[in-house]
């Protein structure tokens, strides 16, 4: 009997549906290959559902996710939103995705693609070699603590915010990145700012404590934030799993996707304790360039890698998808953010082209 798979697809804006169809088209042929169906379930969210249904989110569009085993989504967001109140712009459509679905951790991978090493800004005995997973909690944090607002005050305005993780928080984020580093290669690296925060002071202490009740087996160091961001263009090779609070995991993951030379190569999985996870390129909905088949669409290819290892349990697939990836790249090609001497340069619909006879080769 074959096994099927319902997943909810999410295009969202900008090149979002460009990249979407190819991954699709990805999706398709390596489920033909190894013997399993796709049931596909496209909704809208970000700008086309405030086009369509006047809300980032409409509660058709969660309800669908939820019912899927896993959520592939593109990207969202238009500056023509941007003057929109915050509620009504997509990025909020995104904050209410994560929290309908309990998404609480978010991964993302870097690891250098041999092909593409001087494509980075940075020396390539510096990141060759290196293959890190960031490990970002994503529902606490400044971004979510109160209070927070903007008050008048006899003297002007004063804005604030609070940064605040209660340590049940701390503990199953912990939990997530020792299970990650015990798959992979056995260490982890906390990043705090314990040295002025009292909540970074919690936040090492509950991932001590989390360390010395189960993962004995997983090698343990912690860095302060700054010197993370220090280490990382500095020998990123030395980090296997970095462990972050929602604000440093913001900036660092950033900050590690640049070490591939594009941030068009990289994908992320959001997860929960339980449901569906959502899998997405971390890259944005680039406006400029959408309908133009400029896109890159390998981040989220890959990111469809990862929906369908991680929320599938497709590992065989998963690797297909991967080393097609490697092999387009190896042979060559590259859309025009990745464009080298010597190359060939394709874009978005093309470069799904090789791809998939990358797949069936």
């Amino acid at each position: 009997m074959t096994t099927s798979h319902r997943i909810t697809l999410l295009a969202g804006d900008g090149i979002g549906p460009e990249i979407t169809a190819v991954a699709r088209q990805l999706l398709d042929a390596v489920s033909r290959r190894h013997g399993f169906t796709l049931i596909y379930d496209e909704q809208p969210m970000g700008g086309a559902a405030i086009e369509a249904n006047g809300v980032p989110l409409p509660e058709s569009t969660l309800e669908a996710c939820r019912a899927s085993e896993a959520v592939l989504l593109a990207a969202i967001g238009s500056p023509q939103y941007d003057k929109l109140p915050r509620q009504q712009r997509p990025e909020t459509g995104l904050l209410g995705l994560r929290a309908g679905l309990g998404l609480f951790a978010n991964l993302r991978p870097v690891k250098i693609v041999p092909a593409l090493a001087s494509a980075s800004s940075l020396k390539p005995e510096v990141i060759d070699g290196v293959d890190l997973m960031v490990v970002r909690e994503l529902t606490g944090g400044i971004y979510f603590g109160t209070p927070k607002g903007r008050v008048k005050t006899e003297s002007g305005e004063r804005g604030f915010n609070t940064m605040a993780y209660s340590d049940f928080e701390v503990d199953r984020i912990a939990r997530v990145g020792f299970e990650l580093a015990r798959q992979r290669r056995g260490q982890l690296c906390s990043v705090d700012k314990a040295n002025v925060l009292d909540v970074s002071q919690l936040w090492r202490e509950r991932v001590e404590a989390i360390h010395g009740e189960a993962y004995g087996d997983v090698a343990l160091s912690h860095l302060y934030v700054d010197n993370a961001a220090m280490q990382l263009v500095r020998a990123p090779k030395q980090f296997d799993v970095l462990l972050t609070g929602n604000l440093f995991g913001d900036i660092l993951s950033d900050e590690a996707a640049m070490l591939s030379g594009s941030i068009g190569m990289l994908p992320s999985a959001s997860l929960g304790e339980a449901g569906p996870g959502v899998f997405e390129p971390i890259h944005g909905s680039a406006p400029d360039i959408a309908g133009q088949d400029k896109a890159n669409p390998m981040a989220m290819v890959l990111s469809a890698a990862m929906l369908l290892r991680i929320g599938l349990k497709q590992e065989a697939a998963a690797a297909d998808l991967e080393r097609a990836v490697d092999q387009v790249l190896a042979e060559g090609y590259r859309t025009g953010d990745l464009m080298q001497a010597g190359c060939t340069q394709l874009g978005c619909r093309a470069m799904g082209d090789q791809l998939q006879a990358a797949l069936e080769s």
